[in-house]
């Protein structure tokens, strides 16, 4: 499935486009029970991480990255690409809330901490919460000048889990691929949003990942979500 647009050479996000530069980062294996006697099932696992990689993309136009959703099989085969600058903010934030799951005041504290974010680390971190195809899709990555060291953050129920993360190169140097699958599978699964809220979901997340980014680079960083 060819993608809606091509990022620009420089940059070297994780994605699900066929090149030959890019490579898929799969939810980590920890996330599933396989017994010995049931190895015929990894064939299913990857199909199903094929699928979730089809869902993100959709849920951003094919714009972007890294599908790391733990979300259904089969949906995002009928849905096509968005693109809405329209519902772009007038002015730069690092937080676009066109679903409305945030108060004005949890709007200002994420920010606030993305922007210690990215002066403490140099990471960039922006969310975007939204449901398709309420989405500006693919115009978000020149409204934020999406580049290596930014980690998009698509918070969008539509299909199950509610968290989706797309990964710039530098920042994937840095965090254990399996951090983002642990952060979904503990704040974006169903039964935490629909019981705490999709904001909960939303401010969790945002702080584990603070968290992580602040922490040594080592074998065992980022290692507080289980």
């Amino acid at each position: 499935m060819a993608s809606l647009f091509h990022l620009p050479s420089s940059l070297t996000f994780r994605n699900i486009c066929h090149s030959p530069s890019i490579h898929p980062i799969k939810a980590s294996h920890s996330n599933f029970q396989i017994s010995s006697e049931n190895k015929n099932s990894l064939p299913k696992l990857s199909k199903i991480s094929e699928f979730s990689s089809k869902t993100l993309n959709f849920l951003l136009s094919g714009s972007l990255a890294l599908a790391l959703s733990l979300t259904g099989v089969g949906i995002a085969e009928g849905l096509v690409g968005v693109n809405k600058p329209e519902l772009l903010p007038k002015e730069f934030t690092p937080v676009i809330d066109v679903a409305g799951f945030l108060s004005d005041g949890q709007e200002k504290r994420i920010a606030q901490e993305i922007t210690d974010i990215e002066k403490d680390t140099g990471f960039k971190l922006r969310v975007l919460a939204q449901n398709y195809p309420d989405t500006p899709g693919l115009a978000i990555k020149d409204f934020w000048q999406v580049d290596d060291s930014t980690i998009v953050f698509v918070a969008d129920p539509t299909f199950g889990n509610i968290l989706n993360f797309n990964v710039g190169a530098t920042v994937d140097l840095d965090i254990p691929r399996s951090f983002w699958s642990r952060l979904a599978g503990t704040y974006g699964n169903m039964f935490y949003w629909k019981e705490k809220g999709e904001d909960a979901s939303i401010e969790a997340a945002v702080m584990a990942i603070s968290s992580c980014l602040r922490e040594p680079v080592g074998p065992n960083n980022c290692s507080g979500v289980k």
